[in-house]
């Protein structure tokens, strides 16, 4: 059976689904949101929203939140709009419609921004520019990494124009250009205008996005001042939106699936009629990422096994209610340290939000909640990657595959170990990965339990230190150079 006919694993009916999505609504018509910037309260109230300007509380009424997700289905369903997709930190957004299935050709993502590295020498560490830069080349060298934001971001640069820098650093480092994350709209123009330089032109970079941020809500029912600058700054070059929030069941979220869902659904629709009232030709799409506060530690809980199912029932509602195709979070672990729980985690995580029909998963080669990056697991996680790919790629069916002549050579207790067509296939149909043994207990390294990290090592190490072409021409590196000299005189020179 090939992925095409694969069904992925449904959480949730139609009904629950639209009982979801009623929910939502409900809550952003009773409840409201809270946005606090006085000209995008201006933009909803003339899209038809009940605007406390004293309060800043907006209620959207049911009507105006459907026209705007009928306004983002239309745009998907037109085959002339651009763009078609673009990267985010997590994984890949696509604006357009697609048959909610498991996807054989998932993409993904090691990007993250990380405060910390865990290096190949065990230690961790606050990351530097030169890890930065390490880290990107070495996603860029991994087969199985589509897109890479930036795996770990550079401490010793001042924060004020870190997220410039580190997007330089990802224009040159690698063609797989993953999401930025981007903290106020001044640091907008300059992402974007880097983007543009690698893109050939501003027209360029808005029909296919190489650097692009988004906005995020701080959940609940929250869309600050510095989170809409971002959004509008972007809706103004023409570039992808989307407001992506984070509600965390049993902190900011209720405790039970179904209601962070519904909450989560609440604020991104907020955001999708806020996009709109600003620009009602806007690419929009929506989003959310929720998770579990862990009742022992508080911590926003990236891989527990109650977060597969929460995530399937995001992927669920996003891509297959609502028409939104896109990743999500997976390669996730709670662990700080590479070991048993971050394989099992990792390989869990990934697996079970592509069976639920996910287009890609993100982002890997972390450790500790997503805030210590890893080298070596990153490499790791590029075979847990290769491991999930092989396993929902179905089973191809034809006279060739069928080998009935190979089954009559063989005969009745007979072998096919010297066919032709075992030679002509055997690597196709099996994954050898070399990091994966089938071994006999006693032989040779059978015992070792470290060989696997090792050899994680020594390819991470080998892949550096490979020389390779330069991404951009020197003519666009002196751009971006230029680009990022008049940032710092910008953002760090006295007043």
């Amino acid at each position: 059976m090939k992925t095409s006919l694969m069904q992925p694993v449904r959480f949730l009916s139609h009904e629950e689904m639209q009982h979801i999505h009623k929910t939502a609504l409900s809550l952003l018509e009773r409840m409201g949101m809270k946005v606090e910037h006085p000209k995008a309260l201006e933009y909803l109230r003339n899209a038809g929203c009940r605007v406390d300007m004293d309060s800043r509380i907006v209620k959207f009424p049911e009507e105006v939140v459907e026209q705007a997700i009928q306004r983002m289905k239309s745009n998907f369903a037109n085959p002339d709009r651009w763009p078609k997709r673009m990267s985010v930190r997590y994984s890949q957004v696509r604006f357009d419609r697609q048959p909610f299935s498991i996807h054989e050709d998932f993409s993904v993502n090691a990007g993250g921004f990380c405060c910390f590295i865990w290096d190949l020498e065990g230690k961790r560490r606050s990351a530097t520019l030169e890890d930065a830069r390490q880290a990107l080349r070495l996603a860029d060298r991994l087969d199985q990494i589509t897109y890479t934001g930036l795996p770990c971001a550079a401490q010793d640069v001042p924060v004020e124009i870190r997220p410039i820098v580190m997007a330089a650093e990802l224009a040159k480092h690698t063609r797989k250009h993953g999401g930025i994350e981007t903290f106020n709209a001044r640091q907008v123009d300059y992402i974007c205008r880097i983007g543009e330089v690698v893109a050939g032109s501003r027209e360029a970079h808005r029909r296919q996005p190489i650097l692009a941020g988004y906005a995020e809500a701080r959940t609940p029912l929250c869309i600050d001042e510095v989170m809409v600058d971002v959004m509008l700054a972007h809706l103004e070059r023409g570039l992808p939106q989307s407001l992506d929030t984070m509600p965390c069941a049993g902190s900011t979220a209720p405790m039970t699936a179904a209601g962070t869902v519904a909450l989560g659904i609440a604020e991104t629709l907020g955001g999708l009629v806020l996009g709109f009232a600003v620009d009602p030709k806007a690419t929009m799409t929506i989003d959310f990422t929720p998770g579990y506060c862990d009742m022992r530690s508080s911590l926003f809980g990236y891989a527990g096994a109650e977060r597969i199912p929460l995530l399937a029932a995001r992927i669920q509602m996003i891509s297959e209610f609502y028409g939104c195709p896109s990743g999500v979070h997976g390669g996730k672990t709670d662990a700080c340290i590479p070991g048993i729980q971050t394989g099992v985690q990792k390989a869990v995580s990934m697996l079970g939000v592509i069976m639920a029909g996910a287009i890609g998963f993100g982002t890997v080669g972390h450790l500790e909640n997503a805030i210590t990056f890893s080298p070596l697991q990153l490499v790791i996680d590029n075979e847990i990657a290769r491991y999930v790919r092989r396993t929902v790629r179905g089973v191809e069916v034809n006279e060739e595959t069928l080998a009935v002549d190979v089954i009559a050579a063989a005969g009745i207790s007979g072998n096919t170990i010297a066919s032709d067509h075992t030679a002509e296939h055997f690597k196709d149909e099996e994954l050898l990965s070399p990091f994966f043994d089938a071994l006999s207990w006693g032989m040779s390294d059978s015992l070792d339990r470290e060989r696997f990290e090792r050899r994680a090592a020594e390819k991470a190490r080998k892949l550096l230190a490979e020389e390779t072409p330069p991404v951009l021409s020197i003519n666009q590196q002196i751009a971006i150079d230029e680009i990022v000299a008049e940032a710092r005189k910008d953002f760090l020179s006295p007043c």
